[in-house]
């Protein structure tokens, strides 16, 4: 038996015929329904060879084979169709489901980055671990339950910057996961949130993401709107102090880095304000460089995160469900598995298209 499946070799995106996975144990059969296509997908295509030099001396793993075949698509929203050997079957046939995008096996597998044996969601029929499945309830479309993994990771993103009731967020980069920050952001109260992007459309989306003021950094510093709204008359509400800027009157800042080019870190040390907090959510593909004496002299924080945790992954899906998180203004495309090679050109303009969601079943 075989299914259509968007294949990608070395660097390059096909369709093609592919064998229908077998379930392991603790396994299911998933029909796919929809996959989100997310910027690591795309940097495996343009930057596949960067990825995976990176993975290999971080983390001494092989994230792919580049010369084999790799079905890509973690954003996941599929229909169990059967189950492996040992499985408790306690979904019935037929339920909708998501899932943090791994296989737990002995050497624990991450969809969306693997062979054709364990296949992501750019196919009609993927694998799930059991353990990992979350009912979607009836009233959720198969679309917008995709979301649930970007916002896990936005959701990871806010919860590493530890923000304070008092603290005014900066995002810089209105993509994706930049929006989805902003997001989860107005869901928790924190605010005014200052947004900045150069492009026209995604500052339209960050203001009905909840945004309070959205900049075009070409002629709005970030950082003089932050001014304009985190001065602080109380002295109770002053960020931390230190002697080089002692009585500075303004709230604690935490600025959200979420383009991932090279320089964008120097500048954020640049124009941030004394004794932020930067959190580094852009995943950038080459060499950067920064000078550690701004960071110094202002005291910086610079933390640095990726993916999410299955527990953050539940709780932002459950805000979905639940209406806190609206965030269907994410997506902007959907195109069947024929559409795909040319979605991932759209995605490289960023007025064309923020989220396009894929439907394997569409054709």
């Amino acid at each position: 038996m075989t299914m259509q499946a968007v294949i990608m070799r070395q660097g390059k995106l096909s369709i093609a015929d592919a064998p229908i996975p077998t379930p392991g144990p603790g396994e299911v059969l998933v029909k796919t329904l929809a996959c989100g296509i997310c910027g690591s997908d795309l940097h495996c295509v343009t930057h596949g060879s960067q990825l995976l030099a990176s993975a290999r001396e971080v983390a001494g793993i092989e994230l792919f084979d580049p010369n084999g075949p790799v079905i890509l698509g973690h954003e996941i929203c599929a229909e169990i169709v059967d189950y492996g050997v040992g499985a408790r079957k306690d979904q019935k046939v037929g339920t909708r489901v998501v899932s943090a995008p791994f296989l737990l096996r002995p050497q624990p597998v991450t969809l969306g980055f693997g062979s054709l044996e364990t296949p992501g969601g750019f196919a009609e029929y993927m694998l799930l671990s059991e353990d990992l499945l979350i009912p979607v309830p009836d009233g959720i479309p198969d679309d917008i339950a995709t979301l649930a993994e970007p916002l896990a990771v936005a959701l990871h993103a806010v919860n590493r910057g530890k923000l304070g009731s008092d603290e005014v967020p900066i995002v810089i980069g209105c993509g994706p996961i930049g929006l989805a920050i902003i997001a989860v952001l107005k869901m928790r109260g924190f605010g005014p949130i200052i947004a900045a992007d150069f492009s026209p459309s995604r500052r339209a989306i960050a203001e009905k993401m909840g945004a309070d003021i959205v900049v075009d950094p070409r002629e709005t510093s970030p950082y003089d709107s932050w001014r304009s709204v985190a001065a602080a008359p109380d002295p109770a509400r002053y960020g931390r102090q230190t002697p080089m800027f002692s009585g500075f009157p303004f709230r604690p800042s935490v600025v959200f880095e979420c383009v991932g080019i090279p320089g964008i870190i120097q500048q954020i040390l640049s124009g941030a304000p004394p004794c932020s907090k930067v959190v580094v959510a852009g995943l950038c593909m080459e060499k950067d460089s920064f000078y550690p004496t701004f960071a110094i002299m202002k005291e910086i924080d610079l933390t640095f995160c990726i993916a999410f945790t299955p527990q953050e992954f539940a709780e932002a899906f459950q805000h979905i469900v639940s209406g806190r998180l609206n965030v269907g203004g994410l997506i902007t495309n959907h195109v069947g598995l024929g559409g795909v090679p040319d979605a991932f050109v759209r995605l490289a303009d960023p007025e064309r298209d923020v989220k396009v969601v894929v439907r394997p079943q569409s054709g």
